[in-house]
């Protein structure tokens, strides 16, 4: 009985992991650029009782033997990089990836970072950045006098000066790409950096070797969907109150032996 109440408490914990992640989940909804998370579970270690195969005659052999669980743990959060649905902005430095690839954007302290989020904008300086002011990589710069900025499904910044009458190539936007992308280690913010786990990244122009294109004027929504969302919470719910059931089945069934001798 002892075992049952071990066992169910493994149960609870897993479930309210569970939760936690299908909360995170609800909580982003309408994150730009977020990818939803799946909690992964792996049944515990057994104690055999009995081994299938034991000797139950001179002539026979048991044929299933009497493995009893211990319950279950979290093995992985994975991310699910699907694609999002996309959302029509009109601002002309927001995009979209349709396909593979992540945005490279430069952290503070010089590291490079991966998203999916491409609401960009311009600081004091003309150059592309982020909500946080962090800079994309490869940096490119509007000049002051830009009227009109083009950005081409491979990626290509032009813009049209006052003046004149034909665009001009600024810059080149580069995507980035993993082997591994479930493996990237997540900042916040909508922000990943490379692991060992996820392979170091491959960059590339968009639409070449595999990549996504760019959509500009176009955001890439969170993939969650909240059906599937509610579903999980509400059978993560009702788990989580079976396995508090079996441990106050267990306590009862202790309190009974307890109560043999009066």
């Amino acid at each position: 009985m002892l075992r049952s109440l071990y066992t169910a408490a493994t149960g609870m914990i897993a479930q309210q992991t569970q939760i936690d992640v299908t909360s995170n989940n609800i909580s982003n909804v309408n994150t730009i650029g977020y990818k939803k998370q799946r909690a992964e579970f792996a049944d515990l270690m057994y104690q055999t009782m009995e081994y299938a195969g034991t000797s139950t005659s001179a002539t026979t052999q048991s044929p299933t033997g009497i493995e009893v669980g211990l319950g279950v743990r979290p093995t992985a959060i994975s991310k699910q990089f699907i694609q999002g649905n996309f959302k029509e902005t009109g601002g002309d430095f927001d995009m979209a990836i349709t396909g593979k690839g992540f945005f490279q954007i430069q952290l503070p302290d010089g590291t490079t970072a991966y998203t999916r989020n491409g609401s960009f904008k311009l600081d004091s300086e003309g150059s592309i950045v982020n909500s946080d002011g962090y800079r994309m990589l490869p940096e490119i710069t509007v000049p002051e006098d830009a009227t009109q900025v083009s950005i081409g499904t491979d990626g290509t910044v032009s813009v049209l000066q006052a003046g004149q009458t034909q665009m001009t190539t600024i810059g080149q936007i580069e995507l980035a790409s993993f082997i591994n992308p479930a493996g990237l280690h997540s900042l916040g913010d909508n922000n990943y950096i490379n692991t060992s786990a996820s392979g170091d990244a491959i960059t590339g122009t968009p639409g070449l070797e595999g990549l996504g294109q760019t959509r500009q004027k176009f955001v890439e929504m969170s993939n969650v969907q909240l059906v599937e969302e509610m579903t999980d919470l509400i059978t993560g719910q009702r788990a989580y109150e079976a396995n508090s059931k079996a441990i106050t089945t267990s306590d009862e069934m202790l309190q009974t032996v307890n109560q043999l001798k009066r």
